[in-house]
């Protein structure tokens, strides 16, 4: 049983599995745009349900499982809260300025 201090990571690609056309294809919504934005100004994370949305629960789900197959974020889960965080560091180190010229070019 797993108890409301115990923490552990969903499952993502590691940093070589990521590919530049699958983070393209998560990057090319409007509505994981903004989810990749709000992500970029906390570096310590936002929990799923804090990040504002136009679109149900469910959708909103999809979206943050979309991004992080694409290897764009991380998601931890801490209780019964998601935490996710983008992936810079990863994404800087295989495409430098791709993550960077993305937020610049939707804002």
């Amino acid at each position: 049983m797993t108890t409301a201090a115990e923490s552990h990571q969903l499952e993502q690609p590691a940093p070589e599995d990521i590919r530049v056309e699958t983070v393209l294809d998560a990057l090319a919504d409007p509505v994981r745009l903004s989810i990749v934005r709000a992500l970029a100004t906390e570096p310590g994370g936002v929990a799923c349900g804090e990040v504002p949305l136009p679109v149900s629960n469910s959708t909103r789900t999809h979206h943050f499982r979309a991004l992080r197959e694409a290897g764009v974020i991380s998601t931890r889960v801490e209780g019964t809260r998601r935490i996710s965080t983008l992936r810079r560091a990863d994404l800087d180190a295989l495409y430098p300025g791709l993550i960077g010229a993305v937020l610049a070019a939707t804002q």
